[in-house]
């Protein structure tokens, strides 16, 4: 059986479909899986054993593009035996119709009867994210209930040459803090400050670790550059040695690849929280307006801290500081994240 998957467009999403290319694997043994995705994310792709091949998505999210999206499906025609749709919209189910797959399978979303023809709408019976998915992996008639369901946890592939070589072209960055154990800071949030752990409190924990004999790496994207190095700069001259603003500067791939050797990574709600989590690094995952009951990290060495009852606050942007932090995670102080932190640490000093 020959299967195309239609990826979703963010990281965590990404990482959490990661359990679906795994069950499908079981499911269909012999199955051969191609994941059409945005050409950022075929790095993690690449580290997913269970996937031939990645196929780029050449259409923005958020594009409708419908005759590009016919080329796109008539170029794979009579290829695919079954189709999964992971997005929710209208426009994410085209591509297989237009490839004339048998058998498209996904989630109601935006009114996709037809698209699809085989479609799950009891979503009110599995709450997490990465249950929707791994129910896509079973037929209709078969599907375990939520109580029933095995989790599989996403995992990365990391080659050690690959690392070696990620930390080499850093080294010169690097330098200044070599021979210290590194944990990782993961500050960015895609939808701005409301979801981040507020600066002050990274930069307070960074002060704490470092004095521990620790070094500090900050890891994001480009837009995630200005909050690593408000971090960076609010510590004392002696010690910004020892935290290193690696936000922009990496690819997706060297900041896998940097990531895996950290002992442990501290983030708020965040695509590298989960990239951390697959990498199965001892992690400190932050919450707030955003609840772990939906997608928390998969990982059997992660500790959530998260203050607040209920579910997610639907909010994008804080009203609780004029920096836009929200209040909930300004209440997470950062002596709390480090007690955390150290049971983590000595809890995986032991099983080693």
């Amino acid at each position: 059986m020959n299967i195309l998957v239609i990826a979703p467009s963010w990281v965590g999403d990404m990482m959490m479909s990661h359990a679906l290319y795994q069950q499908l694997k079981i499911q269909y043994p012999n199955s051969q899986i191609d994941v059409m995705a945005p050409d950022w994310s075929r790095p993690l792709l690449s580290r997913m054993p269970e996937i031939r091949q990645s196929i780029s998505m050449p259409i923005g999210h958020g594009s409708f593009a419908l005759a590009k999206r016919y080329n796109l499906g008539k170029s794979l025609q009579y290829q695919y035996d079954m189709a999964i749709v992971l997005p929710n919209s209208l426009k994410s189910a085209f591509i297989p119709f237009f490839a004339k797959i048998p058998y498209r399978r996904g989630w109601k979303g935006e009114m996709r009867y037809g698209l699809l023809n085989d479609i799950r709408s009891n979503k009110q019976d599995y709450p997490m994210m990465v249950q929707r998915y791994l129910t896509l992996a079973y037929e209709k008639s078969s599907i375990p209930s939520a109580d029933d369901l095995p989790i599989i946890y996403p995992k990365l592939k990391v080659n050690l040459a690959e690392v070696a070589q990620s930390h080499k072209q850093f080294e010169p960055l690097l330098n200044g803090a070599e021979g210290r154990k590194v944990i990782g800071f993961c500050p960015g949030a895609e939808f701005g400050p409301a979801k981040r752990y507020p600066h002050y409190h990274y930069a307070n924990l960074a002060r704490m670790l470092i004095e521990q004999g620790y070094a500090i790496h900050i890891f994001g994207s480009q837009k995630d550059e200005p909050v690593g190095e408000s971090i960076r700069q609010s510590l004392s001259q002696p010690q910004q040695q020892y935290c290193i603003n690696l936000a922009g500067k990496t690819n997706l791939n060297q900041a896998v690849d940097l990531i895996s050797e950290c002992v442990a990574v501290v983030s708020n709600d965040s695509g590298l929280m989960h990239i951390a989590a697959a990498l199965d690094r001892p992690l400190i995952a932050l919450y707030g307006p955003t609840s772990p009951q939906y997608t928390p990290p998969l990982s059997d060495k992660a500790v959530i801290i998260r203050l607040i009852e209920g579910g997610l606050i639907k909010i994008r942007k804080g009203e609780d500081s004029e920096e836009g932090y929200h209040q909930s995670l300004i209440d997470i102080k950062p002596e709390l994240v480090l007690e955390k932190l150290t049971q983590l640490l000595q809890n995986e000093n032991l099983s080693n």
